[in-house]
């Protein structure tokens, strides 16, 4: 798929747009002011992969921990910022990567001049995040696609007004259709990075459903830069699912990648139970310790096992209370049922050492 051509944009050590590597994103979910939780918290998010990490700022004291926390991270540190421009102030000068800003509720004109100066002196980017549930009601009576599209040009106006053009866009609703639209528009007048997300997506599976299939859409159409999904949920959450929408894609690859049959008459193991031991086993297993991604199949039947999962690298198929153990396509050994995750289990970690 090709796509978008947009410009590029820098938080931290990490581009966004134009040909870098669509990242992923997620948001602390503590208290920012509780330095040694949110630190613990984005060290998790760090192993399992995610690339930027964005915390709430809700007052001066979460403003002046910002640089606090960055020291002890190894990713970009965004601040969010509603409603009080002297939040976004503050936290420029403490240490943020980037800043993201709500035009809804940021208020007038001349408080997004202040941002953007001080944002420019320190060469540190904005992203316009756009809400549809956060629209000014008195200019955008309704949160349609045209509203939030409308809505992000008049922020952005004024951020170029001041010389400023390190912007990330962000236009989110809570379903697809609308989101979907908003991105479409905005793609057709600007040639700025796109952070890609449905808000409020609500709790999994439901949630990551209607993520991936906005996020997506909008993906196979080449566009977008950088992704956030939002569940209810732990934020670990966020990051597993936003790499399997990439994965999905072919737009990155990243750690194992785990394939398992849907079962039917033929099968004569527990495959269910099996394929759920292994898919814990892989998330225990430090994504660190290996480069290029490996496919594991975890198959039901010896007849069409490692057939169907001939791209795989390693995977295990199913027979009468046994199973084989395979690679690359070629049986290795046959397995008593018992022993199937343990054998596999050993071969993925004798691959990735």
């Amino acid at each position: 798929m090709e796509r978008r051509r947009s410009k590029q944009v820098r938080i931290g050590r990490v581009e966004v747009g134009a040909d870098a590597p669509i990242s992923i994103q997620s948001m602390a979910k503590t208290d920012t002011r509780k330095v040694p939780a949110t630190v613990n918290q984005i060290k998790k998010l760090q192993e399992l992969g995610c690339e930027i990490v964005r915390v709430a700022v809700l007052d001066r004291k979460a403003c002046q921990v910002l640089d606090e926390i960055k020291n002890q991270i190894e990713i970009p540190l965004v601040a969010d910022i509603h409603f009080d421009y002297k939040l976004a102030l503050a936290a420029l000068a403490n240490g943020a990567d980037g800043i993201r800003i709500n035009p809804g509720n940021i208020g007038a004109r001349g408080r997004i001049v202040q941002i953007a100066k001080a944002a420019l002196a320190r060469k540190i980017p904005i992203r316009v995040g756009v809400n549809s549930g956060s629209l000014d009601r008195e200019r955008y009576p309704s949160p349609l696609p045209e509203a939030m599209v409308a809505s992000a040009e008049d922020c952005i106006r004024v951020l170029e007004d001041s010389g400023f053009y390190d912007i990330i866009i962000s236009l989110k609703a809570s379903d697809a259709p609308t989101t979907i639209r908003a991105y479409q528009l905005m793609a057709s007048r600007c040639d700025y990075p796109f952070h890609l997300g449905i808000t409020a997506a609500g709790l999994p599976p439901g949630g990551t459903i209607r993520s991936a299939v906005g996020m997506g859409t909008l993906l196979a159409q080449g566009i977008g830069d950088t992704i956030r999904v939002s569940l209810t949920g732990p934020p670990e959450e966020e990051v597993r699912a936003g790499w399997e929408i990439l994965k999905s894609l072919g737009l990155r690859t990243h750690g194992i990648d785990l394939m398992s049959c849907p079962t039917c008459g033929r099968c004569e193991i527990d495959l269910i139970k099996i394929a759920r031991e292994v898919q814990k086993r892989l998330a225990q297993l430090p994504v660190t310790n290996y480069q290029l991604p490996v496919k594991v199949a975890v198959m039901g039947c010896v007849v069409n096992g490692p057939g169907e999962a001939e791209e795989a690298d390693i995977g295990i198929a199913g027979g009468r209370k046994a199973g084989i153990l395979f690679k690359k396509g070629e049986i290795l050994r046959k397995v008593k049922e018992s022993d199937l995750v343990p054998a596999l289990l050993d071969e993925i970690e004798g691959m990735i050492q």
